[in-house]
């Protein structure tokens, strides 16, 4: 039996929290700090997830044995190294990544230098600094549109810009370097444009090459219909996904999982739970857009309802050495399709504490985001607010029932794309 503490206040902590409830292994659950809905599965915890004296004191107080990290900053800022370093926390089981593991996330040049080292299919790049300005526009130039310029850090989902102009591009490339993503943005990796189709595949994996695939997902991350407009966090996913054939999963196996947990190990990173791999299927085959050291958000929603296994029995996988993965994990048949509901002016500036009003029936699946309890009423706490679920045999009918979930919620200028999985009918 476990007691599982979930760091973070997302929909992927939601989506976590609910699939962790359901396992016979869970003892207590907790999830801090939680949100308007994870309350309802476990016990919310005030706790700022930055101070990590915090955490080991909820650690110590609540008995707990497995900690998963759910959002990249904590990882990258090696929360695992420091609670490893503490002798009163021996035995506790983290699920997520040691820091210098996490850099595949935490830093674009650092990913794309390993990818380049180990034959990966990716884009080719560069990164530069505000001190090779002229350099970088240069190499800009030569590459041609549509420009791709990435914040080398953490830019919480919105680092990536994608521009048709060469004018466009050399305006965002200062802004950046001037501090438009602040610490993130000090260096900037600009890369060749790759065509094609984005999906998402996930892998939980020991350490030792070993991992098990998870189900996998299609992200929409622009904000607006017909994916115009800027990246957002994800307004919406699909899993499975259609386009995707037994031969394409084998040689992402192939060519892109395999050869990335053996440049790990070749390097001497040991690199423990949840690898994200952002692909592009282009016609070339399959190649890397980014790697997320933890699962994506709002993918985690479509990729746990499917997941037929019990999660807390793949943890224990993680560290028990006897322990067989599954290398497929087991997943539904069933399509799930998410709708995001956000708050009306993401992702610039949106208002917060706006009423929610939900009228839902006792099937729908809706995970939350950004909400919180205000004097018992749920209210809007961030930009994108509630992922809406349809589960169903097929694709059309799991998009018109989050469709229909979504017509059962209301709060002052919610917005959300009316478009999710309609490119794969």
């Amino acid at each position: 039996m476990h007691r599982v503490l979930i760091l973070g206040s997302g929909g992927r902590e939601h989506a976590l929290a609910w699939k962790i409830r359901q396992s016979p292994l869970c003892e207590a659950l907790y999830v801090a700090p939680g949100n308007g809905g994870t309350h309802e599965l476990g016990e919310n915890l005030k706790l700022d997830i930055n101070r990590w004296d915090e955490i080991v004191d909820v650690i110590r107080s609540y008995a707990i044995d497995t900690l998963v990290v759910g959002p990249e900053a904590p990882l990258v800022e090696g929360i695992r190294d420091a609670l490893e370093a503490d002798e009163n926390l021996r035995g506790l089981r983290i699920v997520g990544p040691h820091r210098r593991a996490a850099q595949l996330e935490g830093s674009k040049a650092f990913a794309k230098r390993f990818m380049q080292k180990y034959g990966i299919p990716t884009a080719s790049y560069r990164a530069f600094d505000a001190s090779e300005e002229e350099e970088a526009i240069a190499w800009l130039r030569q590459l041609g549109g549509p420009y791709v310029l990435k914040a080398d850090g953490l830019a919480a989902g919105k680092g990536v810009l994608i521009l048709s102009t060469e004018e466009e591009a050399v305006d965002a490339l200062r802004e950046m370097f001037a501090g438009r993503f602040g610490e993130a943005s000090k260096r900037v990796v600009i890369e060749e444009y790759l065509k094609g189709r984005e999906f998402s595949v996930f892998i939980l994996t020991d350490g030792r090459g070993r991992y098990t695939l998870l189900p996998i997902a299609r992200d929409y991350k622009r904000i607006g219909e017909g994916d115009t407009g800027p990246n957002t966090g994800g307004m919406g996913t699909v899993s499975p996904v259609p386009f995707l054939t037994r031969a394409i999963l084998h040689e992402v196996e192939q060519r892109i999982i395999r050869p990335t947990l053996r440049g790990l190990l070749q390097e001497g990173i040991f690199y423990q739970g949840f690898l994200f791999f952002g692909l592009m299927l282009t016609d070339r085959g399959p190649a890397v857009v980014e790697y997320n050291c933890r699962l994506g958000d709002p993918e985690t929603q479509v990729i746990l309802p499917r997941l037929e296994e019990d999660l807390l029995q793949l943890f224990d996988c993680l560290y028990a050495t006897d322990c067989q993965f599954p290398p497929m994990a087991q997943a539904s048949a069933d399509y799930a399709t998410a709708v995001i509901i956000a708050s009306g002016g993401y992702p610039g500036q949106y208002p917060k504490g706006l009423p929610i009003h939900m009228d839902l029936k006792e099937d729908d699946l809706v995970f939350h985001a950004g909400t919180k309890l205000k004097d018992s009423q749920l209210v809007t706490s961030g930009g994108r607010v509630l992922a809406c679920v349809g589960r169903a045999a097929s694709l059309p009918a799991s998009i018109s029932r989050a469709y229909e979930t979504v017509q059962r919620i209301h709060f002052e200028g919610m917005y959300y794309r009316r478009d999710i999985g309609k490119d794969l009918l």
